[in-house]
């Protein structure tokens, strides 16, 4: 057992795997993940990427609301811009993702476990 803190689990090798498979300038859901992968859920999703996401493209994976990460806002923001990601401003004046245009289905994404994508 000592070495599974070196061993990332399975589940967590498939979300990171997912989320580096998102193209720049699009994004997916916490349940857009899950559902593509056909286990776990939008909960299951965000701790993986809250334990282990820093090293994948984490600002790719997002809330379904389109608000960037809490406490991660300007940097998820910075990566946004660079990424021409659609974003849209509330009436408050606040970014938030496009979802509409920002979110991507997995098409395209290049083996068996692309059939399964929403």
């Amino acid at each position: 057992m000592g070495g599974m803190s070196e061993e990332l689990p399975a589940y967590a090798e498939r979300v990171l795997d997912v989320a580096e498979r998102i193209p720049p300038g699009r994004v997916m859901t916490y349940g857009d993940v899950a559902e593509w992968l056909g286990e776990g859920g939008p909960r299951q999703v965000g701790r993986v990427m809250a334990l282990y996401g820093g090293a994948v493209p984490w600002w790719r994976v997002v809330r379904a609301d389109g608000r960037p990460l809490p406490g991660s806002e300007h940097r998820a923001l910075g990566h946004y811009r660079a990424e021409s990601t659609p974003l849209r401003l509330t009436a408050g004046g606040e970014a938030r993702l496009d979802m509409r245009r920002a979110r991507w289905d997995g098409s395209g994404a290049g083996d068996e476990r692309d059939e399964g994508h929403i």
